[in-house]
């Protein structure tokens, strides 16, 4: 991780006095942080003299503590501040993000600390201990306080065991139900608009967090249990999960940080899309060598292997398939093929198929300048850990998808660690799946380079909730975390009338253009494509398009856009920019702004919605111009329709 030079002031204070306020300001001024000590810790986080949200009752209980009051009694504070620059190794957004924030750290009597950091874009704190001896952590104790009127987009489980792919609901915070369980990212809105995200950064070795409903308009955090007892019986994709659970949630080491809880804040859109607390806070890069961390557009087998046609060979998970989605990759110049479930037994990942000969497959792929990746069930892998690694390595196996974790407890957590370092060691690049939402591992181990935890284009096989209202929510909620693993741009397009769930042929909801326009819009340096090179090879056009978009880029701006409503988003790779648009069900007309350009004339290459596209969801045109940088670009969108474009200096 390279850095720029940084400034840290250091100031000690000795306190004698139980009961104490301290005030943290964010390095530009508007956020203000009071912090109060006593019986309690407690936040009132504000905005320019407003207060935004308050925190109650921040604790950590432990097996081998006193009362609380004698652990909150103040030892000393610790302040610094911190102006630098990070470059990520992985450029999903951007080539250098700002890293400025005030940080106070109370240190207690005890072996309890806990650490704030204000940023202009949000809070975050984390608690440490100090003890000699490992501990037992109970719960880890939180009060989120909003007012009346304050409304909230969340996705909500049933409980602990959960995939993390519920449609986002919308609701009052006082309208959610005592008990009900929020994953995170969660969205709260107050009634000026202005925006609280909450979530975590740096998890590791220990249980994810959630938020539960009190039915008032406050919520308290909750961590899954330590599980005791998993299921052994039934079908492969559900094996591992937890059966019976302890009374407490982690067993750590006595001297450790535990996880930042995020409270970012933000009067907009642009500003969510822009925040990157999630990364700044996450643990520093722990591997030496990048260089081999390749990004890139994957091509799998999924769906597309009952579609293929024109072709002389039996489709399925065979040897000829696999070099028919090869030869594509490479013809596109696309760097992964993925063989997805079936591939192998689903409970011995040691052998594949009688049909498909991996070896000449992986030699295929080599040749071609293609790397290949393997999807495995998450408890398969762990029962033949080291026999599985060993062997895709000597297969040459580049990647590998790891699915129905559906879990956040602290073992699970820890298991998502120990496969991206043992990935890390045999140089693979991993996908999650069945996974909860980015809590900075990426940084650590950037070899993670995306994951699911989402509604995504598969779930078109079987609901509807993959629609453009959702993807109008993704930009500005889960997007917020980390890369997703969406899988845009399908070349099977469906107005909302003509929309229907095919589980073996599933559609994309809204316009063809819509769907490519994804491929900018959601941040992902790991694009799945969903079709078949059949389809991919019918619509040259597009394709040719879509083999342009990078997955990488340097700049990342939110020009317009209205949560669940309208999304435009521009994004920077070298001298070239490519702009996404998509809208909810409502046509629009949208007069682009192109200020943000640098002076100069451009060429500009678009696909736009058809005149027919709202009856006919595949009808688009190609166009290309010139244009000067400030001018307005007129964008007609049709109902779940999208705009994309290119843009390249004039040579």
């Amino acid at each position: 991780m390279k850095k720029l030079p940084l400034f840290i002031a250091s100031v000690l204070i000795t306190l004698s006095t139980n009961a104490q306020k301290y005030q943290l300001a964010s390095p530009d001024g508007k956020l203000s942080a009071e912090i109060e000590t006593g019986q309690n810790i407690s936040v009132n986080l504000g905005k320019e003299g407003h207060s935004v949200v308050k925190l109650e009752n921040l604790f950590l209980v432990a097996d081998d503590r006193a009362d609380k009051d004698a652990r909150l009694k103040v030892q000393r504070v610790i302040r610094r501040s911190v102006n630098e620059v990070i470059k990520p190794e992985i450029r999903e957004k951007a080539s250098s993000f700002r890293n400025t924030y005030s940080e106070m750290e109370i240190r207690f009597r005890t072996d309890l600390a806990i650490t704030f950091r204000l940023f202009d874009e949000g809070l975050a704190y984390r608690f440490s201990t100090s003890s000699k001896d490992s501990l037992i952590i109970y719960r880890e104790t939180l009060n989120i306080r909003f007012e009346n009127d304050d409304s909230a987009r969340f996705q909500s489980s049933k409980s602990f065991s959960s995939a993390y792919e519920t449609p986002y609901e919308h609701c009052a915070v006082s309208n959610i139900q005592q008990g009900k369980l929020c994953n995170l990212p969660f969205l709260a809105e107050k009634e000026n608009g202005t925006f609280v995200m909450i979530t975590e950064a740096d998890l590791y070795d220990y249980p994810g967090l959630w938020l539960k409903g009190t039915g008032e308009s406050n919520l308290t955090a909750v961590n899954p249990p330590f599980p005791k007892t998993f299921t052994q019986t039934g079908s492969a994709y559900g094996l591992g999960q937890v059966k019976e659970t302890y009374d407490y949630i982690a067993r750590v080491k006595g001297t450790r940080t535990y996880p930042w809880r995020i409270f970012a804040v933000e009067d907009d859109e642009k500003g969510l899309v822009s925040n990157n607390m999630v990364y700044l806070l996450a643990s520093p890069c722990a591997v030496e060598d990048v260089s081999w961390i390749t990004p890139g557009i994957v091509m799998f087998d999924w769906w597309g292997k009952h579609n293929i046609y024109g072709v002389d060979f039996k489709a399925g998970v065979n040897t000829e398939t696999a070099k028919y989605f090869i030869d594509f990759c490479a013809g596109y110049g696309f760097r992964y093929f993925l063989f997805d479930d079936g591939w192998s037994p689903r409970d011995n990942i040691l052998e594949t198929v009688p049909e498909l000969d991996m070896e000449e497959v992986v030699s295929h792929a080599r040749n071609k300048g293609v790397d290949v990746m393997l999807w495995v069930i998450w408890q398969t892998l762990e029962k033949q850990w080291e026999e599985a690694f060993n062997l895709f390595s000597k297969w040459g196996i580049k990647g590998i998808k790891v699915d129905f974790m559906n879990r956040d407890d602290q073992l699970m957590v820890m298991y998502y660690e120990a496969v991206a370092r043992k990935a890390a060691e045999m140089k693979m690049v991993v996908d999650f799946h069945g996974a909860y939402k980015p809590c900075g591992l990426r940084r650590k181990y950037p070899n993670v380079l995306t994951r699911e935890g989402l509604i995504e284009f598969e779930y078109n096989g079987w609901t509807d909730s993959d629609n453009p209202v959702h993807h109008n929510l993704l930009p500005y909620i889960r997007m917020f975390t980390g890369p997703m693993d969406y899988i845009p741009a399908t070349m099977r397009n469906s107005t909302k009338s003509n929309f229907r769930p095919v589980g073996d042929y599933p559609m994309g909801q809204g316009t063809r253009t819509h769907s490519i326009a994804l491929a900018v819009i959601l941040s992902s340096p790991m694009t799945m494509l969903p079709d078949s090179p059949s389809d991919y090879y019918r619509e040259k056009e597009c394709t040719d398009f879509i083999a342009k978009i990078p997955v990488e880029w340097d700049e990342s701006l939110l020009l317009d856009g209205q949560i669940a409503k309208y999304t435009i988003l521009a994004r920077r790779s070298g001298d070239e920019w490519f702009l996404g648009a998509i809208t909810d069900w409502d046509e629009r007309k949208i007069n682009l702004e192109t200020g943000f350009l640098a002076p100069g004339r451009y060429r500009l290459e678009t696909i736009e919605d058809g005149i027919n596209a709202n009856t006919r969801a595949e009808d688009y045109r190609k166009t290309e111009s010139l244009f000067q940088a400030g001018d307005i670009l007129k964008l007609e969108l049709a109902s779940g329709g999208g705009w994309v474009a290119r843009i390249t200096p004039e040579k």
